[in-house]
């Protein structure tokens, strides 16, 4: 498959890494094949700028419960970080991409000498590396400390001593692992009131959206299906779009101006990724909750991708798990991204399915396809319309001005009070107008 050639300069490496991709007998029904399973925990490890000095694919007959991984296996890589220390090059980390026990994490860190990361430490350090906004830095924070908190037996060596004192941080005895367990509880409390805040926020702001008579469409899909690059094309915007997973964290919004006149809300979102950390699911609720109340839903998918078809059921399993059928639900439109890096059969078969599915191809990085998707939203903002008598106040110019929005007027005639007009209108801009308290005949 060709590769995209990244503008931006590369940033000089954090440190030297192995990445191991286990491969267990739970595993053998996988839709995804174990070597582009490893490309993507390369790619993870590659996103937070760690150089890779080795990778491999270890097939796991037994899963042991002190390693996970094989003798066999544990040492011939214990031997590849002692190679790689005698010959100068350091190995500073060892990705381990699968979850680990604090056990397991423990034990190999004693037989590589290095320090371990599982897949969800992994995708918590990128995570705490590219948070921006406020919300985004609490989500990740919550995450990363639940994470530890379940994990605080494997790394402190002071556990036997005994913390006295007066009672304000910890009675007589309690244990200093006692300690830091309910320190962390005490942050986990606070971050979780701080995000609720946020979350009320948000909710004010989606309510005074709603008075707004614009739809707000989202773009959702796998990391690094090129949703950023489409959300600059399509707003004009300079979102932060790489050839690299989880580029963009923080959801951004802008105003875009369709062909008809018609306004809409475009939200870039976080990209999707197979076996999302559970801490990670229950901290980002907020920012799927723009998803779920979305006008329209943009599902993004790499077509070039060797593994698209299970990246694009990895994000419908997501939608299904926030209420929302992509095989039902009218909202969600099927985009096919990256035509450009397929031959012509492959593009056009691409083509022919998004277009069966309701959907588009295109590619955002050239704009090829690009008029085809701006056609589509024209036509999904006008589509169940009809012709309703609406009658408005003279006095009320925001509704009247809402009123021209969220609709096309066919027919107005004024009396000495109110303005009657005969306004095509889907049921969405109805409903906000009907908030407003216009009258509808």
């Amino acid at each position: 498959m060709a590769h995209r050639i990244d503008a931006h300069p590369a940033p000089a490496p954090r440190g030297r890494a192995i990445v191991l991709h286990p491969v267990l007998p739970s595993a053998a029904q996988s839709a995804r094949a174990p070597d582009a399973r490893l490309r993507e925990a390369c790619g993870l490890a590659a996103a937070i700028d760690l150089d890779i000095a080795h990778a491999a694919v270890v097939r796991v007959d037994r899963p042991r419960p002190a390693t996970l991984l094989g003798t066999g296996a544990v040492e011939r890589f214990a031997a590849v970080v002692a190679d790689a220390r005698a010959a100068g090059a350091a190995i500073d980390l060892v990705v381990v991409d699968h979850a680990l026990s604090p056990v397991q994490q423990r034990n190999l860190e004693k037989a590589f000498d290095a320090k371990v990361i599982d897949r969800t430490g992994l995708i918590l350090e990128i995570f705490g590396a590219r948070a921006r906004t406020h919300e985004g830095k609490l989500q990740v924070e919550l995450a990363a400390l639940s994470y530890q908190k379940s994990r605080l037996v494997r790394s402190w060596t002071h556990l036997e001593r005994q913390r006295g004192g007066f009672g304000f941080l910890g009675g007589p005895g309690e244990s200093q692992l006692e300690v830091d367990r309910r320190l962390i509880g005490d942050r986990i409390v606070k971050i979780r009131k701080e995000l609720e805040e946020v979350r009320r926020t948000r909710g004010l702001h989606r309510t005074a959206r709603a008075r707004v008579p614009y739809p707000v469409v989202v773009l959702v899909g796998y990391t690094n299906a090129g949703k950023s690059t489409l959300f600059n094309r399509l707003a004009g915007a300079d979102v932060v779009a790489r050839d690299q997973l989880f580029a963009t964290l923080d959801p951004t919004m802008r105003a875009v101006a369709l062909p008809t006149g018609r306004t809409v809300i475009l939200s870039d979102t976080v990209g999707f990724i197979s076996d999302l950390p559970t801490h990670l699911v229950a901290a980002f609720r907020a920012t799927l909750e723009e998803v779920q109340s979305a006008d329209v839903i943009l599902h993004v998918h790499d077509a070039a991708h060797p593994d698209a078809d299970a990246q694009r059921a990895d994000v419908e399993g997501v939608l299904r798990d926030l209420g929302i059928d992509p095989q039902r639900d009218p909202r969600v439109v099927e985009v096919a991204n990256k035509i450009d890096l397929l031959d012509g059969d492959a593009g056009r078969a691409a083509a022919d399915r998004a277009a069966r599915a309701g959907g588009c191809a295109l590619s955002a990085a050239t704009g090829e396809g690009l008029d085809a998707l701006v056609r589509l939203l024209d036509g999904r903002m006008t589509a169940d319309r009809r012709v309703v008598a609406i009658d408005v106040d003279l006095t009320d110019g925001a509704t009247l001005a809402r009123v021209y929005a969220s609709g096309e007027v066919l027919e107005r005639h004024d009396d000495d009070r109110l303005a009657h007009l005969q306004v095509a209108i889907g049921p969405a801009g109805l409903a906000r107008l009907s908030r407003r308290g216009a009258v509808a005949a």
